[in-house]
């Protein structure tokens, strides 16, 4: 476990880092919740008499605004549709005061929208709004002037990608060269869709299990050892580190420097009530401890921690810096 002096120091820097650039698919998440007491006469389905719905941002956007949650300013940079739904999400970011500056309105593209319907126990479906195609190249290009209008601005860079159809191998290869040469930070969240030579030359490259594994498959190797799998990626896709989520097990860490030097960081959660969001969660405690100056190790024993607080929530949830401080003191008495 990370010392408790390591710990607070490196939360208390969180105030004082610089703005990160969030770049990826955009949507909002809305969840209805009810309660189930008879099933439909009309098919054998259960009806949901509805008591509560509400918004969230949702997809890269939680990303930003997970690390509001964590005191760090961010610029969520995507595209969204001409619709009312791409309404509801800027209202979402202002009510969240987060930046709508780089966001791109697409016609003919509806915003991404995603319904989910709960009980208290469990999660009956979700309904999705989305088109998954390549956006045209020149809404490409008006995102790529809307980036380079924050020249300056940002300290390091996120690129969430879910497959949606923003993240293509022209803007990957752009931020992450552009970070490069401007000595930022860049990490990617992948897709398991997503071509992984597209990621190439990342300092962080965040798959879960089942991505690694498709990552690995894409590159020709038929693999399923994670440990292996992390060494395959590290070197095909010129990575400084990887971070692979394994759920329950924890997050394997690798680096370039020391590929066959695994370190396995356990989870730590007190219930798991819903992992929606948990990815985001890590993403973006993981890069704020490394902006603060933390090893890729003590990155992750806090990204873990905050992930650990997020899973005992409702919905896709955040955390906040006094809630992972207490769950710390928490996973420090049960250890």
């Amino acid at each position: 476990m990370i010392s408790e002096k390591r710990f607070n120091e490196l939360l208390n820097n969180f105030s004082s880092l610089g703005s990160v650039l969030v770049v990826g698919d955009l949507g909002v998440d809305k969840y209805t919740m009810g309660e189930v007491s008879r099933i439909s006469p009309e098919a054998p389905v259960p009806i949901v008499e509805v008591y509560k719905e509400w918004n969230k941002l949702g997809l890269a956007a939680n990303v930003s605004d997970n690390l509001r949650s964590l005191g760090i300013q961010s610029t969520t940079c995507g595209v969204i549709g001409d619709d009312n739904h791409g309404n509801i999400f800027e209202n979402l970011l202002e009510e969240n005061k987060l930046s709508t500056w780089g966001v791109v309105r697409c016609e003919g593209r509806p915003t991404i929208f995603k319904e989910r319907v709960v009980t208290n126990t469990q999660q009956i479906c979700r309904v999705d709004y989305e088109l998954n195609s390549a956006i045209a190249s020149d809404d490409e290009d008006r995102l790529t002037t809307r980036i380079e209008e924050f020249d300056g601005v940002h300290s390091s860079v996120i690129i969430e990608d879910y497959g949606k159809g923003l993240i293509s191998e022209k803007l990957a290869q752009y931020l992450i060269q552009r970070a490069k040469e401007k000595k930022q930070l860049v990490a990617v969240d992948p897709s398991r869709i997503t071509p992984p030579m597209w990621y190439r030359g990342a300092n962080l490259l965040k798959p879960n299990k089942i991505e690694s594994e498709l990552m690995a498959k894409a590159l020709g190797y038929q693999e399923k050892d994670v440990k292996k799998i992390s060494t395959i990626l590290l070197d095909k896709l010129d990575l400084e580190t990887i971070v692979i989520t394994l759920g329950a097990e924890g997050m394997l860490v690798a680096t370039k420097d020391k590929p066959d030097d695994f370190k396995i960081i356990p989870t730590f959660a007190r219930e798991v009530f819903d992992v929606s969001g948990a990815g985001d969660t890590a993403i973006s405690t993981i890069m704020a401890a490394l902006m603060a100056g933390g090893t890729i190790e003590e990155a992750v024993w806090i990204g873990n921690l905050a992930s650990g607080v997020v899973v005992g929530k409702k919905g896709t949830a955040l955390a906040t810096i006094d809630e992972i401080k207490e769950f710390y003191q928490y996973s420090l008495a049960h250890q």
